[in-house]
């Protein structure tokens, strides 16, 4: 009870920090048209709702996705575990945003990740297999050398190569939705941890400089879209977490195209600042966005 006791104070604490003034989340700006803010923060509804009017005060789908494009969707699946314990992207969510991009006119819209565990068992106990396939979408594996390919990542600094998977090197739009949660290695993990999902060789950034090969992994493309999911956040025994206690309820959600920003907003829902977590600093030198909220329109909404 003292440890959850600590969780929920904590959490408490960051949601204040991250729809409050200090850092920037303001209420709607007036004389700022609905898809020119550069943030979305919402708070207090279920993943879906809380999505679709996310989603509208940035122009709806139809401002990321056009008629006919391919999307790939990149959730965290990395852990055979149930959506309750918050280790992968909330199921709902992800039928959500599938369905928004068909109603958008998509051709097909792909979904995957590379996982930890073994990823049938992975898709199909978080929830996100039926999700996806209800939605219409396309599941495909993560676990496939044969589907990534050699690239260059010119502003790398350690990273200068990688084996990305083909989707992210094809589809026209690219949709990332991490899952905001504790992490052993990085403390936290959200969109640009969610990346690493999407090499072929982990092991690289574990063995070379993880921070700076977080930092240099979405110089090759950036997502164009960044949807964090959290719903449920894992506040300890991360990533994969150990049970339902491991996470507190906090009901909200942020919705940006700059990677740096909405990973710099999440940190402050969680509770910690932004200057704690090192590849934050190293992805805005390589040019990924920016950490300065208050230069930022940023929507916040409640439902």
């Amino acid at each position: 009870m003292e440890r959850r006791n600590f969780i929920k104070k904590s959490i408490g604490a960051g949601i204040a920090m991250g729809f409050g003034l200090n850092t920037g989340i303001a209420g709607n700006l007036s004389g700022i048209e609905r898809n020119a803010y550069d943030l979305v923060a919402i708070k207090g509804g279920e993943a879906e709702d809380m999505f679709e009017k996310g989603i509208a005060s940035l122009g709806g789908m139809k401002s990321f996705v056009k008629p006919n494009q391919t999307v790939v969707v990149k959730p965290n699946i990395g852990w055979d575990t149930s959506p309750e314990k918050g280790g992968d992207t909330n199921p709902k969510l992800v039928y959500q945003i599938v369905k928004h991009c068909y109603n958008a006119g998509a051709k097909k819209v792909y979904v995957f990740d590379n996982t930890c565990n073994n990823w049938q068992k992975c898709y199909k106990n978080s929830g996100i297999q039926n999700a996806v396939k209800e939605a219409g979408g396309i599941i495909v594996t993560g676990a496939d050398e044969g589907l990534y390919q050699e690239v260059e990542l010119k502003e790398g600094k350690i990273l200068s190569k990688a084996k990305i998977h083909e989707l992210i090197l094809s589809s026209d739009v690219f949709i990332n939705v991490p899952i905001l949660k504790n992490h052993s290695s990085t403390t936290v993990s959200c969109a640009m941890k969610n990346m690493m999902g999407t090499v072929w060789d982990r092991g690289f950034f574990h063995k070379n400089g993880l921070s700076q090969c977080i930092a240099d992994c979405p110089t090759y493309r950036k997502p164009d879209l960044n949807i964090v999911d959290a719903y449920r956040v894992m506040k300890t025994n991360g990533p994969r977490g150990i049970s339902a206690n491991d996470c507190v309820l906090m009901k909200a959600q942020l919705i940006s195209t700059d990677i740096i920003a909405i990973d710099t907003a999440a940190v402050g829902l969680y509770g910690i600042k932004p200057s704690d977590i090192s590849y934050l600093a190293k992805g805005q030198e390589n040019g990924l966005g920016t950490m300065d909220l208050k230069k930022l329109n940023i929507n916040r909404l409640s439902i």
